[in-house]
């Protein structure tokens, strides 16, 4: 199959150059586009290469753990930054972990635990600056498997993963273009199978909440239709133990409290009991229109937030306040317009809320049913937060900032970490 494909894409690069040549005829239209070649490593090098490196700028931030003095924040689909946060006033970047197809990931201990691509890779983190990979499980994330073969090759001396795209602009007559259009693209858009994947340009979609967390020894990761439990009794050899299927899809984050596990999806929010953290059971359901669902709970109530403009395809934008007394039957208490909300956090009373470019909003949720606006930081446009000990974390198109809420009716901004342009 990878021979089949490659003489495939070998031919599609060769009818390009042929057709290159159709631009210099007169009385023709003339076309220019961007193509992307694919650049190649073997598995066994790309796993040589993930270790911690010199500090690198902030790109494409996504996802965010703070574990100790420490902030890892995933820089997408390429690895991770490590902050040392010792002066939230001065953080330092001190290293990157290069794991490419990186997206979620978990902190316990000197353990970090990351996907790349359909693996799950397990690192020592004693040093941050010497970061080392221990193990690997092969496949555990088959949904964005792109280079396990359809026979379950899993040499990872003989596949090939796509590690770069290189780019360069094409021009070619109109007629040839609509011609390549069908053949080439149709080629490097192919399914994992085919192993070429058209190059994922804009950044993470869906749900801005973890995919990954931990409850005491076991690690639970949410895939677009499953719910997997991994054993990290022993931290840096994780056993994968069970997988349960949910079957109506669409799944996109994971939030832990106490015994329970909080399932966002883009139909509604699934409840799950880990009282037995092997095998967590359905407990309750509370669905929604079409919508993307980050959630976060505490003992009584779970926030819901729903926001339009995104693969989701929803067109709702509110902060949905839930009743979760009877987990069985979780019902609405109240629904609370919003512009477009994303990920939320909460400390005690106050309820933090990523509005999109309408700033982060803190609530009063000492009363869920008459939430009070106490504040609203403008001038950013928010993805995630994390609130906890008088200090916010947020996540935003132009950087990580954090501020500190000691004094909520005078919110300071404590230091922000710019993307580089």
């Amino acid at each position: 199959m990878m021979r089949n494909n490659q003489s495939a894409l070998l031919w599609a690069m060769s009818l390009l150059c042929l057709l290159s040549l159709s631009s210099c005829l007169k009385d023709h239209c003339t076309q220019t586009y961007k193509l992307y070649a694919p650049v190649y490593k073997t598995l066994s090098q790309v796993r040589k290469e993930m270790k911690s490196s010199s500090p690198q700028p902030l790109k494409a931030p996504g996802k965010l753990y703070i574990y100790g003095k420490y902030i890892f924040l995933n820089e997408q689909q390429k690895g991770i930054h490590i902050i040392d946060n010792s002066d939230p006033a001065s953080p330092k970047n001190i290293a990157f972990v290069n794991i490419p197809g990186n997206v979620d990931l978990a902190v316990k201990g000197n353990t970090l635990y990351a996907d790349s691509w359909s693996d799950l890779v397990t690192f020592d983190i004693s040093n941050p600056q010497e970061v080392v990979a221990k193990n690997f499980l092969n496949n555990v994330f088959p949904h964005r498997a792109i280079y396990y073969s359809s026979a379950g090759n899993i040499n990872p001396d003989s596949i090939r993963v796509v590690v770069s795209w290189q780019e360069r602009d094409t021009t070619v007559d109109c007629e040839s273009y609509r011609m390549l259009y069908e053949t080439y693209y149709s080629l490097a858009s192919a399914d994992s199978k085919g192993n070429y994947a058209s190059p994922n340009l804009g950044g993470g979609q869906g749900g801005s909440m973890a995919r990954f967390t931990l409850i005491n020894n076991y690690l639970y990761t949410v895939s677009n239709s499953t719910l997997n439990t991994f054993d990290v009794t022993t931290a840096q050899q994780p056993a994968y133990v069970n997988k349960i299927n949910l079957n109506n899809g669409g799944i996109e984050t994971i939030f832990p409290f106490k015994d329970k596990l909080f399932i966002g999806s883009t139909s509604g929010m699934y409840i799950y009991n880990v009282t037995s953290p092997v095998a967590p059971t359905a407990q309750g359901t509370f669905s929604h229109v079409r919508s993307c669902d980050p959630v976060i709970a505490d003992d009584e109530y779970a926030y819901v937030t729903l926001r339009s403009g995104t693969a989701c395809q929803g067109f709702t934008n509110q902060l949905e306040v839930l009743s979760i007394v009877n987990p069985i039957s979780p019902s609405m208490v109240k629904v609370y317009p919003m512009t477009n909300p994303h990920g939320l956090s909460k400390d005690n009373n106050l309820l933090f809320i990523c509005d999109g470019q309408d700033g982060v909003k803190v609530y009063d949720a000492a009363n869920v049913s008459d939430l009070k606006l106490l504040k609203k930081i403008e001038g950013i446009d928010a993805y995630d937060v994390i609130a906890y000990n008088k200090r916010a974390l947020v996540v935003a198109k132009d950087g990580l900032y954090q501020f500190n809420y000691a004094d909520v009716s005078n919110i300071k901004l404590l230091s922000k970490i710019v993307l580089d342009k």
